[in-house]
């Protein structure tokens, strides 16, 4: 037994320094789903003197590969109940993390009750991250949840002064490293390690949290990201920067697969994502370019090609340096027009084995496969000292009234349709004109309307629609858009003066679409 074997050897042992003896005995509590290299690490822990206790599955695994271990039942003398729902919940275990081993009351405490200390507590626990995300049952997924391992996790990080506590399989060499050196772990270490426990179980926590409140708005904000990648910087080079994706959720930016190209920078990351979106909003093949987070050319054809020869027209200027973002798998010929243009990304559901070929002739383009639509619920923005939460944008409005005298035809519905579903991913105040299934002007994040509705039409050159991201205060627009030659606008409504953007609209023979839905993006 455990308890006979410690006492054993402090017996006669002077109380006064009882303490100073226990911090040199050495005994690991092993408790592991993901048992990547335990065996070895085990081990080693023996060849130093250390004992090995373990539960269930861990120690069977380490039985099996004639590892020395004593089982933890034969510590507690209650054995495993409800499935193994309840093994290391128990005095035994948590009061030989918890002592203090300074202190004396502490220490008599477990000399009175025949309690051993634990030194040196490992532990990762069930993937709850993972199953989370599987097809299973709602029942099956809560007995995921693992309860003692947290506990056991935390006991002994909140006393990491005197116990060592290990959460990740590749913290084993660090520890490994030490013993060798100076057959201690030191308190920098040991600090270090519990902070990183924490860091674990208050992610798992929130994964569970938001299981459980899916829908809700919850009074706390809690979020469960785990880092892919360390970027070489942020926005600019003196910005440290990191790429964290969800433990819970799929998604394209956490599930995508870089076929070629150098590695990714945090502005590539926003910059796809955006893109992706834009092209994710058509059933048609559809094209996106994009620049510094905002559309430069967009276009829907009978071909990827098609598709991207017109979006490449919408502004050939500022496409170059950019991303070009695909609905549909990128043939040979597409990627042969890719490379006529410096490119940052191109990014697809899939590439012929020919398109591939050809793209990796630029070693630093980066080219990313991405299969998975955009499915986020919420988005969060960051502001100093708070953070805004809202749902994601994925409405589209289906109750569009012709509020003038001239109705649209086919193609100019088309064409405004086409519109908002590209308005909607540009920066307020936005406005698209649209023509033949382009959009050939974009203007974004201008502080009135009536400056971003100059800009997209200088930039369109012969735009026919326009589509704005949300309504006009003023009849000025669609005075603008009568100069230009646009024969139909699309906006949500909603303004005082709506009346006199129609009236205006009927002076000029225009035909206006109102939608009821705003698409603010700030």
């Amino acid at each position: 037994m455990w308890e006979i074997g410690f006492w054993g050897s402090i017996k006669g042992m002077k109380k006064s320094n009882l303490a100073d003896k226990e911090k040199k005995m050495k005994r690991a509590l092993i408790s592991v789903y993901d048992k990547t290299g335990i065996v070895e690490f085990a081990e080693f822990l023996i060849d130093r003197g250390v004992e090995i206790v373990s539960t269930g599955g861990t120690y069977r695994h380490l039985v099996e590969n004639n590892v020395a271990v004593t089982e933890v039942v034969e510590v507690t003398n209650a054995p495993e109940m409800l499935d193994g729902r309840v093994k290391t919940l128990h005095p035994v275990i948590h009061g030989g993390i918890l002592a203090i081993r300074d202190n004396k009351e502490h220490m008599e405490t477990l000399e009175a009750r025949k309690i051993g200390t634990i030194d040196m507590v490992i532990v990762n626990l069930y993937p709850f991250f993972d199953e989370v995300q599987n097809d299973i049952t709602f029942e099956q997924k809560v007995e995921f949840i693992d309860i003692g391992g947290p506990t056991m996790l935390r006991s002994a990080a909140k006393s990491f002064k005197d116990v060592a506590v290990i959460t990740e399989t590749a913290d084993y060499s660090v520890v490994m490293d030490e013993l060798k050196g100076s057959n201690e772990i030191s308190f920098a270490t040991r600090k270090r390690l519990a902070g990183k426990v924490f860091n674990l179980t208050a992610a798992y926590d929130a994964a569970i949290s938001n299981f459980l409140l899916e829908g809700e708005m919850p009074k706390y904000l809690n979020v469960s990201y785990e880092k892919m990648m360390d970027l070489r910087y942020g926005e600019n080079p003196h910005q440290k920067s990191a790429y964290y994706v969800s433990t819970t959720e799929k998604g394209a930016m956490k599930d995508f697969k870089q076929l070629n190209g150098k590695e990714l920078s945090f502005n590539n990351i926003r910059d796809m994502d955006v893109a992706w979106k834009v092209a994710n909003e058509f059933t048609e093949t559809a094209c996106c370019g994009l620049k510094h987070s905002t559309p430069c050319g967009v276009a829907v054809g009978e071909t990827v090609l098609e598709a991207y020869n017109k979006a490449h027209s919408c502004d050939p200027v500022s496409i170059f340096g950019g991303i070009v973002a695909f609905n549909r798998a990128v043939d040979a010929a597409t990627a042969t027009e890719l490379l006529k243009t410096f490119l940052e990304i191109v990014i697809a559901p899939s590439f012929t084995d020919e398109a591939l070929e050809i793209l990796k002739g630029k070693k630093n383009l980066r080219v990313i496969e991405a299969k998975q639509a955009p499915v986020d619920k919420l988005e969060y923005v960051k502001v100093d000292g708070g953070i805004l939460v809202q749902d994601a944008d994925h409405a589209f409005s289906t109750d569009m009234s012709v509020v003038t005298e001239k109705e649209p035809s086919k193609e100019e519905m088309d064409n405004m349709v086409f519109g908002m579903k590209v308005v909607k991913h540009v920066k307020s105040n936005a406005i698209v004109v649209v023509k033949d299934g382009m959009a050939k002007g974009v203007g974004t994040g201008e502080t009135n309307r009536i400056w971003a509705t100059k800009q997209a039409i200088e930039r369109a050159e012969d735009g026919a629609v326009l589509a704005s991201d949300a309504f006009f205060p003023f009849r000025d627009v669609v005075d603008e858009c009568a100069k230009a030659k646009i024969s139909a606008i699309i906006q949500p409504g909603g303004s005082m003066r709506d009346q006199e953007s129609v009236d205006a609209c009927n002076e000029h023979g225009i035909s206006m679409v109102m939608t009821g839905m705003r698409h603010f993006k700030h």
